[in-house]
């Protein structure tokens, strides 16, 4: 079993902000993969489908971001998940805008929302895709996280998100997340 989890926060008001690249991430993998996310549980949104036989579990934290691990951690308790079956899908702003970077364990870099998985699971040891939203020339931090892309950047926001995606297919479809990296890490 795999789980792929995207990072975001609930709400209309936050659909398409830059610290929802997660969310975006898995609305794409389920439209790829036909399905839905419609189950409520464990405070967080789910949906699943089999690939080759294979259940793979598609996650969106209905905690806020800074509270990620609180919807993680008890899902990947129910489904006996361990740590090296899940992806973490997240925006990270020391990554240019329209890359991506996949790495299979580290400490959070200062994402609050990785830092709480970490403090629920324990472990640091778990597959990331961070989606680069680039570092605000003046904006604050909080500022730039939750607004809208620009429409100048749009087009590069949505190649960091098709990365993301075609990533996190790879990983389902071939089972093998160090080829995957070598794959798309760039």
């Amino acid at each position: 079993m795999k789980m792929i989890v995207g990072l975001g926060n609930p709400g209309r008001k936050y659909e398409k902000t830059k610290h929802n690249m997660g969310f975006m991430t898995i609305a794409r993998l389920a439209d790829r993969y036909n399905t839905e996310l419609t189950k409520h549980e464990f405070e967080a949104m789910t949906g699943s489908f089999r690939y080759q036989g294979e259940k793979i579990l598609l996650v969106k934290p209905l905690t806020y971001m800074n509270d990620s691990g609180r919807a993680v951690g008890p899902l990947m308790g129910y489904y006996q998940i361990q740590p090296d079956e899940i992806l973490v899908i997240h925006d990270d702003m020391d990554i240019k805008l329209g890359k991506i970077k996949l790495r299979e364990k580290g400490s959070a870099g200062g994402h609050n929302g990785i830092k709480s998985i970490i403090s629920v699971l324990g472990t640091q040891d778990f597959k990331r895709c961070r989606i680069g939203i680039q570092h605000p020339d003046k904006a604050t931090v909080v500022d730039w996280v939750l607004t809208p892309f620009s429409k100048q950047d749009q087009p590069l926001a949505e190649s960091g998100l098709d990365q993301a995606t075609d990533a996190a297919s790879d990983w389902i479809e071939h089972g093998d997340f160090q080829a995957t990296m070598n794959r798309f890490n760039h």
